[in-house]
């Protein structure tokens, strides 16, 4: 009959509709996170900008400041475009949801009229009484009741689905302009950006042909660095190398005492008291012929004590989350071989990094340790801290406040950071490894420290 068909084409075209939820390769909140440090870092670029400004000469430090600039606004105007492309996912799929919604409204309103004009058809209660008598049995009359129930019900639901409809779609379409309003902010930001980035490549440009004129100068500047970097080098790896050798001679000592303490008995005299038994029922006063004491590998040279090994674990362990060794700033020098900035044909070779700052900085410790020397090479003061089997290196500090022997804690001041030929505040940060055999190796330290200062 034509009411029992059309009743089952309402059930089937009354579904729930499914909310769809966008999935970000990187996510707004992660995006905007890094867009506050990117900023912060930024500002903080440019603060110590201004200070080296005072100085109306162009220098070698403003250069670097300059370029840290314009890496972090190049980082800002990727996370902006990253920002944009998920907007646009956004605005996509939200643009295919309100699609999505309106053929569904269409549908439920075509469904609903459909429902109307049979009841409408159907109006007299004549027709319904027709229907009724009409059938076969008391059963079928029962059955014939319970399906204009239904009827009447989901003219109900049809509505209340049409209600529920309207208002996902107006409140979508809502979501669809926040979004699109979002995107002009963006790209409004963006071509901001941008023409602050040419403004500051202009700038960089200028400071650098400056330089250029200066290029004599130039020279004898990175060939003095060079041989102080040379010196500094080799007073190093000597520090380490003496280290190593008295952690060596040490463990020569430790042995000598314990190979003196099992030897055995002389015939005739007693055994000494609480001498120990070797594993296994072996007496160390008198071991079987032939027999050899297991001797520990030594695998790490300065590891003499438990306390040592631990250090040690613990400092790999933290590699690329150690503190920066000073509280503000940024790298104005990289690590290993790169071109100098001004003077590209020549190479520069750096032990670690270098940090600009910012006046009266302190130079703080990057992990607990042992001061393992104070030293000074020219007017640079430079303080050594043993981890176990790595040192940190803190060059070119003034006003040191620890001795070699004393015991330091992460994040402990250890002197104020100097300022460079320019009267820049720089500290100049290494890390090394200790080798059992060879010479100790330089790390790079941009690797072990963390993003936070």
């Amino acid at each position: 009959m034509r009411l029992s068909s059309l009743l089952l084409c309402l059930l089937l075209t009354v579904p729930a509709l499914a909310q769809k939820q966008v999935i970000y390769t990187v996510s707004k909140e992660q995006l905007d996170e890094d867009k506050k440090k990117i900023v912060a870092a930024i500002k903080e670029t440019e603060e110590q900008l201004e200070a080296i400004k005072t100085d109306k000469n162009a220098t070698l430090s403003q250069l670097r400041a300059l370029q840290n600039k314009l890496a972090d606004r190049q980082r800002l105007i990727g996370n902006i475009n990253q920002q944009i492309d998920n907007i646009d996912n956004t605005i996509k799929s939200s643009s295919n949801e309100v699609g999505s919604l309106k053929q569904k409204l269409e549908q439920l309103k075509m469904r609903y009229a459909q429902s109307i004009r049979y009841a409408y058809e159907t109006r007299s209660s004549y027709d319904m009484l027709a229907y009724l008598f009409s059938s076969s049995g008391f059963n079928d009359a029962m059955r014939r009741m319970k399906y204009l129930k239904r009827f009447r019900d989901l003219r109900k639901q049809q509505v209340e689905q049409i209600r529920i409809t309207q208002a996902q779609l107006q409140n979508k379409i809502g979501v669809l302009n926040a979004e699109k309003a979002q995107k002009d902010e963006l790209l409004t930001s963006q071509v901001q950006q941008k023409q602050v980035l040419l403004k500051e490549t202009d700038e960089q440009n200028k400071v650098v042909q400056d330089l250029k004129s200066k290029e004599k100068q130039l020279l004898k500047e990175i060939e003095k660095n060079r041989k102080n970097a040379a010196k500094i080098d080799n007073a190093i790896k000597n520090i380490i190398e003496r280290e190593m050798k008295r952690a060596a001679e040490e463990a020569k000592r430790q042995e000598a005492l314990a190979a003196k303490a099992n030897a055995p008995a002389k015939p005739g005299a007693p055994a000494k008291p609480g001498a120990p038994a070797k594993p296994g029922g072996v007496d160390a006063n008198n071991p079987p012929p032939n027999y050899k004491p297991h001797e520990a590998k030594e695998t790490q040279p300065l590891l003499s004590t438990p306390t040592d090994v631990a250090l040690s674990s613990n400092f790999e362990g933290n590699k690329g989350k150690l503190y920066w060794p000073v509280e503000k700033g940024y790298i104005s020098d990289h690590f290993g071989v790169h071109p100098h900035p001004v003077e590209h044909q020549v190479m520069i070779d750096n032990d670690g990094v270098d940090i600009q700052t910012a006046q009266g900085s302190q130079a703080r410790a990057v992990f607990d340790g042992v001061v393992s020397s104070v030293f000074s090479v020219g007017d640079n003061s430079i303080i050594m801290v043993r981890h176990a089997n790595y040192f940190t290196v803190y060059n070119n500090l003034t006003k040191v406040l620890v001795k070699s022997g004393d015991a330091v804690t992460v994040r402990q001041p250890l002197g104020t950071v100097a300022n460079n030929d320019e009267g820049i505040p720089t500290i100049k940060f290494q890390i090394w490894k200790a080798a059992t055999k060879g010479k100790p190796t330089k790390l790079n330290p941009e690797q072990w420290m963390g993003r936070a200062h």
